[in-house]
């Protein structure tokens, strides 16, 4: 386990002030606000900590409401809004500086047998004939209103090695592609001992859930993102449904499209399969995005 990573789970491991309200710290973003993946990770591991061990999350829906401030500590509060025989709903509202910057309801349920089937796996390569995040950024930093912008995508990435199947939208600007995308990824380094609960690899995935889910959106255009000065854009809200078993320790292929985008909103569409072909988490995000005015 690289120290980018300890990092991670160090972020992850929210502290408890209170039976049902618990705090977390931020790291440095790319973005002068808090990473949406880490703010709904945390709200999730904030939520899972007042829930049986048995059970695990199923569905979560989220709403951004404000820019989090990295510099300040994030206070979650989680609602027990009910406990039933298979199904736990909590709430959790985040709050910075007096004022709600985040809300998340999650669903929680205890394993059973049901009905199975799945849309199949879509064809992609091999994720180790890939480049890397550190072969692959360097080569687009003339692209970036901030040269900079490449060292801080590769320092806010660190603990997550995620590599795309095809030119990410800052590498095709100007060219309009179909609107999706394929990413695989997984942690740099394997989780186990007392940490390797079925929990952690859920908020871990819903952490990078949030990385990549708009690019099919910015491919549609032929726009670069914001690092490029092309759009400004920001999260609006955020849907995770848990179909089955995965870690987030292994390769998980990321399958990304966006259907539309108007009124200055787009909308991504994500499946997340294992490296076997089973679908793993289902994610909805729709997020704003606009052409900077002249």
């Amino acid at each position: 386990m690289n120290d980018a990573l300890q990092s991670l789970l160090d972020l992850l491991d929210l502290e408890r002030i209170e039976e049902d309200i618990f705090r977390g710290t931020s790291r440095p973003s790319v973005v002068p606000r808090v990473f949406g993946g880490q703010v709904a990770a945390q709200a999730l591991v904030a939520a899972g900590r007042t829930v049986p061990g048995d059970r695990t999350p199923h569905s979560l829906h989220a709403y951004f409401l404000r820019p989090g401030d990295a510099g300040a500590p994030i206070v979650y509060t989680v609602d027990r809004i009910r406990d039933g025989r298979s199904f736990t709903t909590r709430r959790v509202v985040a709050v910075q500086h007096g004022q709600p910057v985040f809300h998340l309801s999650a669903s929680f349920q205890t394993y059973e047998e049901g009905l199975e089937h799945q849309e199949p796996m879509p064809a992609a390569p091999d994720p180790l004939t890939l480049p890397t995040a550190e072969e692959m950024l360097p080569r687009y930093a003339h692209r970036f209103l901030d040269p900079g912008v490449a060292e801080r995508l590769l320092e806010a990435r660190a603990a997550v090695d995620l590599r795309y199947v095809d030119e990410p939208p800052f590498g095709s600007v100007g060219e309009p592609r179909e609107p999706k995308s394929q990413v695989w990824f997984r942690t740099r380094g394997k989780l186990d001992g007392a940490i390797d609960q079925p929990l952690l690899h859920i908020c871990l995935v819903t952490y990078v859930s949030d990385m990549t889910l708009l690019d099919s959106v910015l491919l549609a255009h032929g726009r670069g993102g914001w690092a490029t000065g092309d759009v400004v854009g920001a999260s609006l809200d955020h849907a995770m449904w848990f179909h089955r078993p995965f870690r987030a320790d292994e390769w998980l292929l990321y399958d990304q499209e966006s259907p539309s985008a108007s009124g200055g909103r787009g909308l991504g569409k994500g499946r997340i399969f294992t490296a076997d072909g089973r679908l793993a988490v289902s994610v909805i995000q729709e997020g704003v995005v606009r052409v900077p005015r002249s």
